[in-house]
């Protein structure tokens, strides 16, 4: 554990150049005192770790010093390449950079850790485009990958429906959800979620702009694809479910919210298990197709419209059902028993 620590803050050291005890204690989630502790112990060990005083001080590594990679396990090294993600990175125009960068950790491990890239793309891979998409990238996503990479504004060209509308936009980051790029950007005293693959023209600007140290992208995302997907599901349909069916819904249900809220809303099982509850959908005619993959497990209550069509489904699947399946001849075949039957 502390072998680890001391990695952590020569790594650290060697990235931001000057911190403070303050600072690194946060970042290694330790007290001042075992920041005070462990600099010792790396200055005894030989690397040259210096204390600069005044208020601008801190600590910092004398003479650029850096540390090989030796430090890395198995696991860590592979684990790293696993991480790179060249087919994202490549749609950014980043494919070249990656490559270099893997080169370049590649000749910093020891030998015995040298494999570790091929061991990984012989057991992992990442498809990232849903089933029956296309995957070419959208053609403005590497010029706005740069303008996010450099902190530059952007005037956006936008198709929303039919009409295009125009945005000064400050890139904050982009977003890869089922194969679909998103631009995360501010504009104005909010930020706001663009697809990528509907902007028809980007001009980036001279001018840069100061991002908000306390914008977390990936929190962002979650909170907006939550609300999303909350603002879709705005009707309510009341089933009765059997103790499969109340399994099977996890499966089927559009969210997953929406079946923490059915469990949520069940009431007491009846003498066969079943419960009553209530579950959010997007409208009557989804709800259709989502319950009608629970089959016999799932009683329509409410509303009446719903009902009635499982209903209908239901007399039209037991009419096809009630005699053995007619099976057509094959074409031009004779009857079994024709004319010339005895002749044959």
């Amino acid at each position: 554990m502390r072998a680890s620590r001391l990695i952590s803050l020569v790594l650290l050291l060697q990235s931001r150049e000057t911190m403070t005890a303050a600072e690194l204690a946060r970042e290694l989630e330790v007290s001042e005192r075992t920041v005070y502790r462990d600099v010792l112990a790396l200055s005894a060990a030989g690397v040259p770790v210096y204390a600069d005083r005044g208020r601008a001080g801190g600590y910092r590594l004398l003479g650029g010093y850096r540390t090989r990679l030796t430090g890395l396990t198995r696991d860590e090294a592979e684990a790293l390449f696993l991480a790179g993600l060249p087919g994202p990175a490549g749609e950014m125009g980043l494919a070249d950079a990656v490559a270099a960068a893997e080169l370049k950790v590649l000749a910093a491990l020891p030998p015995s850790l040298r494999d570790a890239p091929a061991r990984t793309g012989q057991r992992f891979h990442l498809d990232v485009p849903g089933w029956f998409r296309e995957t070419e990238p959208p053609p403005w996503l590497a010029e706005l990958a740069r303008a996010v990479w450099r902190d530059r504004v952007v005037q956006l060209r936008y198709r929303r429906g039919d009409r295009e509308v125009s945005r000064t936009v400050q890139p904050y980051g982009l977003v890869l959800k089922s194969a679909v790029w998103y631009l995360v950007g501010r504009v104005g005293d909010g930020h706001r979620t663009y697809r990528v693959d509907r902007v028809v023209g980007v001009e980036v600007r001279e001018e840069s702009f100061a991002r908000d140290a306390g914008f977390d992208l990936g929190a962002y995302w979650r909170e907006q694809a939550e609300a999303f997907l909350r603002g879709m599901l705005r009707a309510e349909v009341r089933v009765r479910l059997s103790p499969a069916g109340l399994q099977a819904l996890r499966h089927v249900a559009e969210a997953p919210f929406a079946y923490d809220a059915a469990v949520a809303a069940a009431g007491e099982p009846d003498g066969q298990g079943w419960v009553v509850t209530r579950l959010p959908v997007e409208s009557v005619a989804v709800a259709y197709d989502v319950l009608l993959g629970l089959g016999p497990e799932v009683e329509v209550l409410d509303p009446p419209e719903l009902r009635a069509r499982f209903a209908e489904a239901a007399r039209r699947s037991a009419a096809r059902y009630a005699d053995p399946p007619a099976i057509p001849a094959a074409p031009n075949a004779a009857p079994p028993d024709g004319p010339d039957a005895g002749q044959r």
